[in-house]
Parts: structure tokens; C-alpha cells; sequence
């Protein structure tokens, strides 16, 4: 497991992480932003606040939550925050400092070093770390309730439905707790995993009974949420190549559901749309991409490898139009904002480009450090998080 823990990091350097030294021959510069650019909406940042010390180095992608008005996100270090999602004041805070997490055992117990960002429902909230476990709380106060100890990192945000909080941990499994104690109700194991992974982990969908995925194979499966056994499987990338990081086919992102049809996308390969009942495919479009789609209307969003962000059509893949003025910034996935897509970057900016044309409609710097989670858009506010837990609330007007 620290094997494949380390090639994994060494992976999130050379395709991910390498843009914070551009110097080496390998890799791309990234582009500039225009002097002379002249925003066509109006950003205003509605507050800005920080839970811990964020991701820090550890290449995950911490993306905060907001349900009910209030706004809940987490570091490695161990800290878990509430704010309201309003006006951005903090309403609780917890760290795992000190005597462990419930209050007893070793005193120098490490901090529990969340990764997957926090999920919410009702009063409870579930979050992950990077030493397999996973913490459910209370969403009022952050009180501990239960604890489950698994044996893999997980690095995707809990999903919580009905009596079950499922669980996608790094070693190609999928978990099943329940809600009330954190017992085990089942595990999907895929078996044999890439040597070879980019750093992360895609987000779980939940749908009519049906869990799905995208694995670090390339795969989208579809899995019954009540006994985690597989209904079908959807190739996304071929995973071929001449080197093992040519054969990198993880569909790492947040699988998208319009009506009955599924939308997702992976590196080294496809975009694809996929009905969802049967697992049989719509259409394919060449799109090699490790973060989330968006969509809006009849359009798909995306960000390639390069950091282009593409426009296409829903109904048939075509490409609508693509964005290369951003390239090399090393993009988050896409969110929507209204009439625009929302991403962030490597240099710590919020880009904002139309959705009708793609065209660069405003840029917002949160801080100088990366960017990596996909922003969250909650009515006509999105939020956005750094590597360092600065998070910032923007609302867009007409300038």
C-alpha cells in the first residue's frame, strides 16, 4: 500500500502537481493572462475564510459543501469547519488535536487528516482521511459519534442516502456504513487496481437505487446500492500505451445524470454519454481529462489535460467551442454560475467564461496558492477553496 502510496504521489507531480516548476523541459509554461483584458461581468467577493491549513501538499482536492445555509468544509491538518454560507461567519469549529478524536488513547495521536471533504445530511456529517478512516458527526457541533476504521486512503467526499453512507476509498473499493453506528453493510471490490494513479478520486452518484462510478481503470460502473453488486461497466479509456503513464486511464471526476443519460470522462479518453438503466452507450467524443464535467442547458462542460476548456453538445458530443486562453494554468473542473463556467487555477485565480461562446468574461484572485477542487455553485454564489483552506464566496452582476 506505501508502494503504490508513493507511486500515486509521484504520478500527481509529473501530470498534476509539475506546474509548480515550470523550468523543467517536460513542462508547459502557463499562459499569461492578458494586461489589457476587460471583464464583461462584475465579480464581487461576498467573504472570504479559512478552515486549517487545507490540503497543504498533499495533492487532494478539498471541496467544501453547503446545505441548509450553512457551509462545511475540512483540512489535512485536522480541522472541520462550519460557517454560514451567507455572510461567512464561522458558526463551529473542531480539531483532532490533542488526546485523539473521541478523547481517549495516545496523546500524540496525529491529527486525523481529512481528505474527501465533508458530506451532510440531517444532522450528520461523514468525511474521510488520508489514514483510512472514516468520522461520522454531528452537523450542529462537530460532537464525534462514530468512528469506522477502513484500509485504504479515501480521498472522495462521503455520499449519505437513507440509512447508508457510501464510502470510495483509493484501493478500487466501495463501502457501505451505516448512517447510525459506522458498521460495515457491504463492500464492492473491483479487484486489481492500476499501479499507476493519478492523485484522486472521482465523487459517487446516486440514482434510482444504483450507485455509479468511474474507476482508476477507465471504467464507469453501476452498482446496486442495496448489496453492492455490480449491474454493469463502461469502458471510458482504453488504458494503452507505450509507457505506464501513457496507459494512465483514471476517470477521476464527478459523474454527471440528465434524465436517464450519464455523462462522464477520463484521462487519456473519452467523454461519454451513457444510458443510465442499461449501461449502453450514446455517444464518444476524444477528450482526455482528469477533473469534472458541468452542464447547462443542452451543453457539457469540461477541462482537458492542457487546461482548454471545452463546450459540447449534449445531445451528440459535437464540439461547441473550446478556450485555449487559460492552457497550462492547470484548471479545477468546470462549475456553472448563471450564464457562465466558473473555474479555478494554479496561480490561485477564479475564471469566469460565457457559456454561450466560451469567451473570458472576468477573473477573480482568491490567494496565490493552487486552486485544484472544482468550485461549488449554490444558487448564484459560488464558493471556492485553495490548497492553504482560504475559501471565498463570489456573486456575479452586470458591470
Amino acid at each position: 500500500m506505501i508502494k503504490r502510496a508513493m507511486l500515486v504521489s509521484l504520478v500527481s507531480l509529473l501530470t498534476l502537481a509539475g506546474c509548480h516548476s515550470f523550468k523543467k523541459e517536460n513542462v508547459q509554461p502557463p499562459t499569461p493572462l492578458a494586461k489589457d483584458f476587460k471583464p464583461t461581468v462584475q465579480v464581487t467577493r461576498l467573504w472570504r475564510a479559512r478552515v486549517g491549513d487545507g490540503a497543504g501538499d498533499s495533492g487532494v482536492r478539498l471541496r467544501p459543501t453547503v446545505v441548509d445555509g450553512v457551509l462545511y468544509a475540512d483540512s489535512t491538518d485536522g480541522k472541520l469547519a462550519a460557517f454560514d454560507a451567507t455572510s461567512g461567519k464561522k458558526l463551529w469549529s473542531k480539531s483532532s488535536r490533542t488526546h485523539g478524536w473521541f478523547g481517549w488513547g495516545d496523546k500524540k495521536r496525529k491529527d486525523a487528516m481529512y481528505a474527501g471533504g465533508p458530506a451532510v445530511s440531517g444532522d450528520l456529517l461523514a468525511v474521510g482521511t488520508l489514514d483510512g478512516h472514516v468520522y461520522g458527526v454531528s452537523a450542529k457541533d462537530g460532537s464525534p459519534r462514530w468512528e469506522a476504521e477502513l484500509d485504504t486512503q479515501v480521498l472522495a467526499s462521503p455520499l449519505i442516502v437513507g440509512n447508508q453512507v457510501i464510502v470510495r476509498g483509493s484501493n478500487g473499493r466501495i463501502y457501505s456504513l451505516d448512517t447510525a453506528t459506522g458498521e460495515r453493510q457491504w463492500v464492492y471490490d473491483q479487484g486489481n487496481v492500476p499501479l499507476l494513479s493519478v492523485r484522486g478520486n472521482g465523487g459517487l452518484l446516486v440514482a434510482n437505487g444504483v450507485v455509479f462510478f468511474g474507476s482508476d481503470d477507465g471504467l464507469l460502473v453501476a452498482l446496486r446500492q442495496d448489496n453492492g453488486s455490480k449491474l454493469w461497466e463502461q469502458r471510458l479509456a482504453s488504458g494503452e500505451g507505450r509507457t505506464e503513464i501513457d496507459r494512465l486511464s483514471d476517470a477521476d471526476g464527478t459523474i454527471l445524470l440528465d434524465g436517464s443519460t450519464l455523462y462522464s470522462a477520463a484521462y487519456h479518453g473519452n467523454v461519454v454519454a451513457v444510458d443510465g438503466p442499461s449501461g449502453r452507450p450514446l455517444w464518444s467524443h476524444p477528450f482526455s481529462s482528469y477533473t469534472s464535467l458541468a452542464s447547462k442547458y443542452n451543453s457539457i462542460f469540461g477541462v482537458d489535460d492542457q487546461s482548454r476548456v471545452w463546450a459540447f453538445d449534449k445531445s451528440g458530443g459535437a464540439d461547441m467551442w473550446k478556450n485555449d486562453s487559460l492552457r497550462y494554468r492547470w484548471l479545477t473542473g468546470p462549475a456553472v454560475q448563471g450564464n457562465y463556467v466558473v473555474v479555478g487555477d494554479a496561480e490561485g485565480y477564479v475564471h469566469w467564461l460565457q457559456t454561450g461562446d466560451g469567451a473570458l468574461a472576468a477573473h477573480e484572485r482568491l490567494s496565490k496558492k493552487a486552486i485544484r477542487a472544482q468550485p461549488l455553485v449554490v444558487g448564484d454564489v459560488v464558493y471556492v477553496q485553495d490548497v492553504k483552506g482560504r475559501i471565498g464566496a463570489y456573486r456575479l452582476s452586470s458591470p
